[in-house]
């Protein structure tokens, strides 16, 4: 690439260059809807934004790019990027389009995760027993590199129409065994105040909803979004969490930390949603720094999840080992709330899988064999006496006296295997040979 000296960034580069947008007051810069409005959609915008020039080649090559996957930074974001090393910069390398993001893999998929196969209605994914995600915006404050929903992110053909809310609204009205609604998109706050507070109001008048999250970037790309008037109105749907997406300490800068004090200071628990990101976050001491800087500003460590197998984030990829790597670091290094969980969320819809360090060395019937994250090797004994309480999901009946009522939904997966009053001995995968070479000619047991 051709560098030339960044023109008219100011030293901490707070507000927007002069030569992309001259005359602009810090009142419009903090205006989201100025922001928005003034999105980077270009690579011509980009270098007068940046003061750079990108080679013939270079600049066709990122054309071709954006072809496929649109390019949107929001010009705060676009500010926190170093100019003088913007190459390795991973506020760049997360904004920014890449050519490598052409390249698909044998293994890439549109829908890695299913979301589509377990929509039962438009705009909801149902997988796990008692909670479902809702999809209620299509729109992002900024078009981000590593997105697994590329497929569906400011596509007009998925932008979720009133009446598709309210049929995913009706769809958790008749399954009361939701008590746990998730917000996304896009992003559920890229919603006006109003329709936002509709689509919760409409959530909380549901008896069997417990609690309501949502999920959103905009305290990392457009801290201003997060207004007096629109946590206002987020205090009044209580119990209500908050998920964010910070992947670097460099993200939380002071507009992002004003904008994670008010929702704090609100109430909202916050909890953050980390991908492991090569060039951009795959090393302990970034990761580490990311977290407790999280927490500092009141915000607990959630998951970090290995990057998905979506189209166009090949490049993005570390092995797992490297999130191994990086587990080691965190857990007995820092504050145990510090230290998200890291998981691979599993291709074909098997939802998030916990893959940490292995702490359990052996055990027998009386002794367990740890280590601790020192390599100090240590022993839990067993109780001599401990009498396991036999469950028949039978909740009535049952003497730890939490006055349950009687467990309908049963059980499944290895939980299955577990419980007591479950005769299934083992979980067969469809397809099994061994199994299919019994079945005699008329398709019975043999």
């Amino acid at each position: 690439m051709i560098v030339k000296k960044s023109e008219a960034m100011t030293s901490n580069r707070s507000y927007i260059s002069k030569k992309f947008k001259p005359h602009v007051s810090i009142l419009e810069w903090k205006s989201y809807e100025w922001q928005l409005k003034n999105s980077i959609r270009n690579i011509e915008d980009f270098e007068s934004f940046m003061g750079i020039q990108f080679a013939p080649k270079e600049r066709k090559a990122l054309n071709k790019t954006i072809e496929k996957f649109p390019l949107s930074i929001t010009p705060y974001y676009a500010s926190l990027i170093d100019p003088e090393n913007y190459d390795d910069d991973p506020i760049f390398k997360q904004a920014f389009p890449n050519p490598a993001e052409l390249k698909v893999s044998n293994y890439d998929m549109r829908d890695p995760l299913h979301e589509d196969k377990d929509s039962p209605v438009k705009g909801i994914t149902h997988r796990y027993p008692d909670r479902v995600l809702f999809l209620i915006s299509n729109c992002c404050a900024m078009y981000c590199r590593h997105c697994t929903r590329k497929r569906k992110v400011g596509d007009p053909d998925h932008v979720p129409s009133r009446e598709q809310i309210m049929t995913g609204l009706d769809y958790i009205r008749q399954h009361k065994e939701i008590r746990d609604v998730l917000l996304s998109g896009g992003d559920a706050l890229m919603l006006p105040d109003n329709f936002l507070d509709w689509i919760l109001t409409e959530l909380n008048n549901i008896p069997h909803i417990e609690v309501i999250r949502i999920g959103t970037r905009t305290p990392v790309v457009l801290p201003y979004r997060i207004t007096d008037e629109l946590v206002e109105m987020l205090k009044r749907h209580h119990p209500l969490w908050l998920n964010t997406h910070f992947n670097h300490p460099r993200e939380l800068s002071p507009s992002a930390r004003a904008a994670l004090r008010k929702l704090a200071n609100a109430g909202i628990p916050l909890g953050n949603q980390s991908v492991l990101l090569s060039g951009v976050n795959d090393c302990p001491q970034i990761m580490k720094k990311l977290n407790q800087k999280l927490v500092q500003n009141r915000v607990r460590p959630y998951y970090l999840f290995q990057c998905d197998l979506s189209e166009g984030l090949n490049h993005f990829r570390t092995s797992i080992g490297k999130g191994i790597e990086i587990m080691e670091s965190l857990i007995g290094h820092t504050s145990g709330f510090a230290v998200p969980t890291f998981v691979i969320d599993a291709p074909g819809g098997g939802g998030k899988i916990p893959i940490m360090p292995n702490y359990i060395i052996s055990w027998s019937n009386n002794k367990t064999v740890l280590r601790n994250y020192e390599g100090v090797i240590t022993t839990y004994q067993e109780p001599d006496d401990y009498k396991s309480v036999t469950c028949d999901r039978n909740c009535v009946k049952c003497k730890l006296q939490l006055n349950l009522k009687k467990d309908e939904k049963g059980s499944i997966g290895i939980e299955k295997l577990l419980a007591d009053g479950d005769k299934t001995i083992s979980l067969v995968p469809k397809g099994n040979a061994r199994l299919d070479r019994r079945k005699g000619h008329n398709g019975k047991a043999s």
